[in-house]
């Protein structure tokens, strides 16, 4: 079997390595440090991020979700039960309206799963009904969500839009948002339209210059990078076979870092193979670090968009309400919440047994309040 190739030792890029006094550093040779060590950390993020998220998940569905499919069909027992327990004659008008109430309460979300048959129970404890009552529900919901989306996006609604369901708001809102876009950019092109007619003052005319000089700069200083890497690992003309097959492995590590515009990747590999030296980051002139921490800044701000993501993927994946959290937090909520239907599975196996009484359900009734 052949032996495993090991992986390429990180490559930490820092200027000053060997300098203690902070102050020896220039300025832009301490952005171009704090840039690379967030983009390091921030790249080190997102991956742990993902790795909790795929074991979160896992545990989820082996753990979390049987636990809910269990708590779930103990309460399918308990409203069949206290459906029972409604005619039972000693109790008296009030308590049977607390037990349709509780009823309908439980009834409602139960029905809303999947669980349709429990519709007959919920409309001999309702004069209106499921399916009014359902309906009445969705228009309240739908009025609340437009309100929060509305707020949220700057979209306004229209009285008849129909945004019943998730698929059809995010339609909705997808239309909407999709015209306030093309209504800015017909506003903007004519405002470009309308200065590109007027003549240009010399102050505008080298600010142009100088963001094009820059720009141009920008992709030399990336592009030079790429090409001193491409001479010397390109394997087209390599006669040696296992050094044609290293040197391809390389190309295609440089070719993503270019086409991605991953400047620290590069500088990385620069380092990896010797092509520069601690020596060359600590000369490097502040005019070429001016252009290599804008690129950076760059790089920051596409990973923390990424990270951002990530952390919405993961917490939507959880039911919501973990977005900003570490990822100690989730695992901590996901341990909670197990535990916590644990607890409630464990309760409502002993309501099932004590409210089959009729005088323990009595005082449970006493003790029960329906909220307004």
């Amino acid at each position: 079997m052949p032996k495993k190739q090991a992986a390429p030792a990180q490559t930490i890029v820092r200027i000053g390595a060997g300098i203690t006094e902070k102050a020896a550093l220039s300025k832009a040779q301490k952005e171009f440090n704090r840039l690379t060590k967030k983009i390091e950390t921030l790249e080190k993020e997102t991956i742990k991020l993902r790795e909790v998220g795929q074991k979160l998940q896992t545990r989820v569905q082996t753990e979390l979700r049987p636990l809910m499919q269990k708590h779930e069909a103990l309460l399918v027992n308990l409203v069949t039960l206290l459906d029972r327990m409604h005619s039972t004659k000693e109790l008296t008008k009030p308590q049977r309206n607390k037990i349709a109430h509780i009823i309908r309460d439980i009834a409602f979300d139960l029905i809303d799963n999947g669980h349709d048959d429990l519709k007959a129970i919920y409309d001999k404890h309702d004069e209106q009904g499921f399916e009014a009552a359902n309906e009445e529900a969705e228009q309240a919901s739908a009025e609340q969500m437009k309100q929060k989306m509305g707020a949220m996006f700057g979209v306004k609604f229209d009285d008849d839009a129909d945004v019943s369901t998730p698929e059809k708001l995010n339609a909705y809102l997808r239309e909407k948002m999709q015209a306030q876009h093309e209504e800015q950019e017909r506003e903007w092109q004519e405002r470009t339209e309308k200065r590109a007619k007027k003549p240009k003052t010399v102050k505008q005319q080298a600010l142009d210059e100088k963001r094009e000089t820059e720009a141009r700069n920008i992709t030399k200083a990336v592009r030079t990078l790429y090409m001193d890497l491409v001479k010397v690992f390109h394997p087209d003309r390599e006669p040696d076979e296992a050094e044609k097959v290293r040197k391809t492995e390389v190309m295609q590590r440089v070719t993503a870092a270019y086409e991605t515009s991953d400047l620290l990747a590069l500088l990385k590999l620069q380092l990896e193979f010797n092509r520069i030296d601690q020596n060359h980051l600590e000369n490097l002139a502040d005019e070429q670090l001016k252009y290599y921490n804008k690129i950076l800044r760059e790089q920051v701000q596409e990973l923390e968009a990424e990270h951002s993501q990530e952390q919405q993927r993961v917490s939507s994946m959880m039911g919501g309400g973990m977005f900003m959290m570490s990822t100690y937090g989730m695992e901590f909520r996901l341990n909670q919440s197990i535990a916590q239907v644990k607890e409630q599975i464990k309760g409502l196996k002993n309501d099932l047994i004590m409210l089959a009484d009729v005088e323990v359900l009595k005082n449970w009734l006493r003790s029960y309040q329906i909220d307004h």
